[in-house]
């Protein structure tokens, strides 16, 4: 596995993604929005088991997929070469970076239902004190229809009770604290949001709330590409088959490294 040298980004970047949680980067993937359309396009004529689309009632259709860099072989070059190891070294402060998953989300033209907030660490199959996720898109978005993130909840301390986006609670017998009303109150909050060019991307940590806001009329597609990454000290996290992803067929315990061939390390490069 071959990776470029690492690309530096700036203190501001930097300091912003560790203390609100969430930080753009412009540009960072440019040179590689057709690769990763390329793929997209190669996925949704031949989507994995994972699959998860769906057209609510008087919503545009909403196509989502995960786990496919191993398949689909834009993907595997973007994540292999594009230095996006690197990147998350220095955002996180990490020796060691490694690939978790990938995530593509494709909403078509139309009206689209909120994207509710939530943090995405109490889904996922993964503990550690270093992550970052990437949200990607390839196709010109709004602020107003793009990723919402909420400054400086990564550091809450806490983490909010996860539900379905049917509003159901996902644990069965889970009394952790539930989201708050943010939207009742967002001028008690800091909320992030950018107009983004194909190939921007927004950083954000793993315990970042987040969400989406409805689009209504909306008229161009949004085509994103996802990737999640961790840090040192990572671990599986045994979410007794309900997280996310699923990966039923790892063999790791809860508390063991998370490491093997679906999690690469992307950083340092391997000789």
């Amino acid at each position: 596995m071959s990776s470029p040298a690492p690309t530096p980004l700036s203190d501001s970047q930097i300091n912003a993604f560790r203390n609100d949680g969430a930080a753009v980067l412009r540009g960072a993937f440019s040179p590689w929005a057709d690769t990763l359309r390329a793929g997209i396009e190669r996925l949704m004529a031949d989507p994995s088991p994972l699959e998860r689309s769906y057209q609510p009632q008087g919503s545009a259709p909403f196509f989502q997929d995960l786990c496919n860099w191993q398949r689909i072989p834009e993907f595997r070059t973007f994540i292999e070469r594009s230095g996006i190891g690197s990147l998350a070294a220095q955002l996180m402060g990490a020796r060691e970076v490694r690939f978790f998953h990938d995530h593509v989300l494709v909403k078509e033209p139309g009206t689209s239902l909120v994207t509710p907030w939530h943090q995405d660490r109490p889904y996922y199959c993964a503990r550690g004190p270093k992550t970052v996720s990437f949200w990607i898109p390839l196709d010109p978005v709004p602020a107003a229809n793009a990723l919402e993130c909420v400054a400086g909840s990564h550091r809450w301390g806490r983490d909010h009770k996860p539900m379905r986006f049917d509003g159901t609670p996902l644990y069965a017998g889970d009394e952790s604290t539930p989201m708050p009303d943010i939207d009742a109150a967002r001028e008690n909050y800091r909320i992030l949001a950018w107009d983004m060019a194909p190939g921007d991307a927004v950083a954000f940590d793993f315990g970042t709330v987040h969400g989406a806001a409805a689009t209504v009329g909306a008229i161009d597609r949004r085509r994103v590409f996802s990737a999640r990454l961790v840090g040192d000290e990572t671990t599986f996290a045994d979410r007794g088959g309900k997280g996310s992803p699923p990966f039923s067929h790892l063999s790791l315990h809860d508390g063991d490294p998370l490491v093997g061939d679906d999690f690469p390390l992307l950083y340092p490069a391997p000789a």
